[in-house]
């Protein structure tokens, strides 16, 4: 299912050849200011004609080696919508310990339009280039070409340095608009051995080679000192990358995008030993186990002795204990909204301001539980926006959870959100797998994806008149992951607010008598809703006779798939069902004509499944519906299936019961 996703790509052994373009900044061309659409996408509103980068080597008496980063880009502007491409920004970091911050500068900013048939270029001031602070980690540059018009080319350049070697930045190669070619070359001393990584399988060619290096330095006598070395020489080439869309049913447009990445593997220093990074998930465990940050924040217990002894009197049951803990640490720690894996200010300042990180909220967490006698582990986890951790990286992981276990069953736990229970985690954690974390730092792979299908059941009783229509008494039960998106979705608003968008969910519904349980409380328990409702435009009366839909207002009328292709998975974020039951009361005076046939839809893998039943005895109808999705994310290769499942479910649902006078 992922091996469209990431591809590692061989180090210096692929041998494709590469053909040479002369992609230049400069060198734009009457033609190119007049094309007016892009040539394989006329609905591009611009296009990147090139975009060529370079990563080398510096060196330097006092930190030793650093990296420059070179990206070079032209860009063609077709449409209005394009303008924004105008606007350049650059993140860089700055949050280092022992390292200094990165550096970042652009240049050769120029806008080339066609005046009176000839090329007018102009040149950005300093001016045009703005600095911002993003937080204690990160700086922003920002540029805004001159004189940008439907029609322009733009071009730029930025060379970014870091000391940063563990990990370069991703050479993006896909965005939301065309990339017509792309270049990227790396120039590694062979001290340094790094693990490339192809995101979202965009075709391209490769070629790595040994070739010579060298670099010259002012020693500490201000003498020029040099030396060379062998290095390896790689370059990734490729053309015409669509742009990337977005798709309904997606978890993340992010772990999609075309890139290249470089992460380092393996450092090998002339007389220092060998230094190996991250070869495994067990190396990644083990290394952030080891940060004082982390591990050594885990042996806290005895700092909650006292309260723990004020929340657990004469409680032996250890699931009543779990419970009890869980929802005092929800309670009473705030989240600052920070993810990580680590703690920051640790677990006792925490604890004393009541506010702290993920790590730090749900370290306080397992600390209780541990002190209670319950087991519990930290498990790592990668939200759906750090991207899918397939492949093991140091960075692959910004998020920390809790797993207890009592009696051989495992409890996944996050206290850091208000709205969460036993088992159910906030959504943007249910990303593939996790990696639990043991006292000793061994560690182990853990399923995140929930196992029970979540549920939402529609029990109505429904009277339709001889006018067509209709009124009753409905009630909704949400369960697990469908009760905790109803919660997080719905919380903050009033009741009123809410009544309102369902109402016009169902096309113009009017509900009265309308109660809720366990929206705010029993948060383990079912939301159950229950109302009366009155609707005067769910049936239609054509010759005497009432057609009605089957599902009545809760009728699904456009197939949410209506593209032709599909370049990304279908995430329908976990296993859910929903079902209908329906007992129809028809006007006196009527009788049943004709009801749609039965329908019973399923994939070949049984995945994916959907029964519409219909019985008739006297004046009443009984309905059900049932469709099942018994996995969280398909593969693109699905794509077709899933869309004639959908299209086949919604015929059925819009084929009319039809009744007629007696």
């Amino acid at each position: 299912m992922l091996r469209f996703l990431l591809v590692c790509i061989p180090f210096f052994w692929s041998t494709m050849t590469i053909q040479a373009q002369n992609y230049e900044l400069g060198k734009v061309t009457i033609a190119e200011l007049k094309e007016k659409v892009h040539p394989k996408d006329s609905s591009a509103p611009a296009a990147i004609l090139f975009k060529k980068g370079r990563t080398y080597f510096g060196y330097n008496k006092d930190v030793g080696f650093y990296a420059n980063h070179v990206c070079e880009v032209k860009i063609k502007i077709y449409k209005k919508e394009g303008l924004s491409w105008a606007d350049q920004k650059v993140r860089f970091y700055i949050g280092y310990e022992k390292l200094n911050e990165d550096r970042l500068e652009f240049s050769e900013a120029v806008t080339y339009n066609l005046e009176n048939g000839n090329i007018v270029k102009t040149k950005l001031d300093n001016q045009g280039t703005f600095k911002n602070k993003i937080n204690q980690y990160w700086k922003e540059k920002t540029i805004t070409l001159p004189n940008v018009k439907v029609g322009s080319v733009i071009e730029y350049k930025y060379v970014l340095r870091s000391e940063n070697l563990g990990k370069f930045p991703d050479f993006d190669i896909q965005f939301n608009i065309p990339v017509d070619y792309f270049y990227y070359k790396t120039q590694i001393p062979e001290f340094y051995i790094y693990k490339p990584i192809l995101i979202g399988g965009i075709p391209l060619e490769t070629e790595s080679k040994f070739t010579n290096g060298s670099q010259s330095f002012d020693n500490a006598y201000s003498q020029t000192s040099s030396f060379s070395y062998k290095q390896i020489e790689t370059f990734y080439t490729g053309k015409d990358v669509p742009a990337l869309k977005e798709e309904p049913y997606i978890n993340n447009l992010e772990n999609y995008r075309g890139s290249i990445q470089q992460e380092l593997e393996r450092v090998r220093l002339p007389d220092q030993p060998i230094k190996d990074y991250s070869l495994t998930w067990e190396g990644v465990a083990k290394t952030i186990f080891k940060d004082d940050s982390f591990g050594k924040q885990l042996n806290q217990a005895s700092l909650f002795t006292d309260d723990l002894n004020k929340l657990l009197p004469n409680v032996e049951d250890k699931n009543e204990r779990l419970n009890l803990i869980f929802t005092y640490v929800k309670n009473r720690m705030n989240w600052n909204e920070i993810n990580s894996c680590y703690t920051e200010k640790g677990v006792e300042k925490a604890y004393k301001d009541q506010t702290g990180n993920v790590a730090e909220i749900n370290f306080i967490l397992i600390n209780m539980l541990r002190a209670a006698g319950i087991e519990a582990n930290p498990v790592l986890v990668s939200t759906i926006q750090n991207g899918l951790p397939v492949y093991p990286t140091r960075t692959g992981f910004n998020y920390v959870i809790a797993a207890a276990e009592i009696d051989g069953k495992r409890i996944l736990l996050d206290a850091s959100h208000k709205l969460t229970a036993p088992n159910i985690l906030p959504l943007n954690v249910l990303n593939w797998k996790g990696r639990l974390i043991k006292k000793d730092g061994a560690s182990e792979e853990i399923e995140l994806d929930p196992i029970i299908l979540s549920k939402e059941i529609y029990s109505l009783i429904v009277k339709i008149h001889p006018d067509g229509k209709m009124n009753g008494q409905g009630r909704i039960q949400h369960t697990d992951y469908d009760a905790y998106s109803f919660r997080v979705e719905n919380n903050a608003k009033s009741e009123d607010a809410y009544l309102e968008k369902f109402e016009n969910r169902l096309g113009g519904l009017s509900v009265s008598n309308y109660k809720i349980e366990n929206q705010k409380s029993n948060l383990d328990q079912s939301v159950i809703e229950t109302f009366s409702f009155d609707s005067s435009s769910r049936s239609d009366i054509i010759e005497g006779k009432i057609f009605v839909n089957p599902l009545l207002f809760f009728t699904q009328s456009k197939n949410p798939f209506n593209q032709e292709k599909r370049q990304m998975p279908v995430y329908f974020g976990y296993k859910n069902l929903e079902k209908f039951n329906f007992n129809i009361e028809i006007p006196q005076g009527y009788t049943v004509e004709s009801l749609p046939k039965p329908v019973r839809i399923a994939s070949e893998d049984k995945k994916m499944s959907f029964i519409l039943n219909f019985s008739a005895t006297e004046n009443k109808i009984q309905i059900v519906s049932q469709k099942e999705i018994n996995s969280s994310i398909f593969a693109t290769e699905d794509y077709r299936m899933i869309k004639e499942f959908f299209q086949k479910m919604i015929v059925s649902q819009n084929e009319k019961i039809i009744l007629k006078k007696i």
